[in-house]
């Protein structure tokens, strides 16, 4: 099994708003491009997870977060399971390139239940949120860019 690089570590298991984070960092740049979004059915995982039905259709958010950098810093992707969306959460499929972090921890502190896995891309951590009674995965693949960043400029 591999090790976190540890630059990564704090990053994978910080709280807190991920996009007030990168911003921090890159001196008060940051900038989200949006890459699709889609509806598609929960898999297994994200369907126990989130204590979903299996057969459910969740929109999916995919998106690049960017620093102070050209190259993308952040793969993130987001699920939202349909009934999330009928509620409080609907307002996260009109934000268009704007953070869901700007949404999420404005005036409140939801509730998280993370996981971190190493996929092809890099280091992930997945955050399953609880938001005014609303369940939605979100997925932070941190880049080769941003490590590289991080140890450059060591933070």
């Amino acid at each position: 099994m591999q090790q976190i690089p540890a630059e990564l570590k704090t990053w994978l298991h910080a709280s807190g708003s991920l996009t007030q984070q990168l911003t921090d960092v890159a001196d008060g740049q940051f900038s989200v491009k949006l890459v699709k979004e889609h509806f598609q059915r929960l898999n297994f995982i994200d369907a126990t997870w989130m204590q979903e039905p299996l057969h459910h259709i969740s929109w999916v958010r995919e998106s690049y977060l960017y620093g102070c950098e050209s190259q993308p810093w952040v793969k993130a992707k987001s699920i939202f399971p349909i009934q999330s969306l009928q509620r409080r959460a609907r307002i996260f499929k009109h934000i268009g390139a704007k953070p869901i972090g700007w949404f999420l921890f404005d005036r409140t502190e939801p509730k998280c239940e993370r996981r971190v896995i190493l996929l092809d891309e890099g280091w992930t951590r997945q955050s399953c949120y609880t938001w005014h009674g609303c369940k939605f995965i979100v997925q932070e693949t941190f880049l080769p860019a941003f490590q590289q960043y991080l140890r450059k400029t060591k933070l």
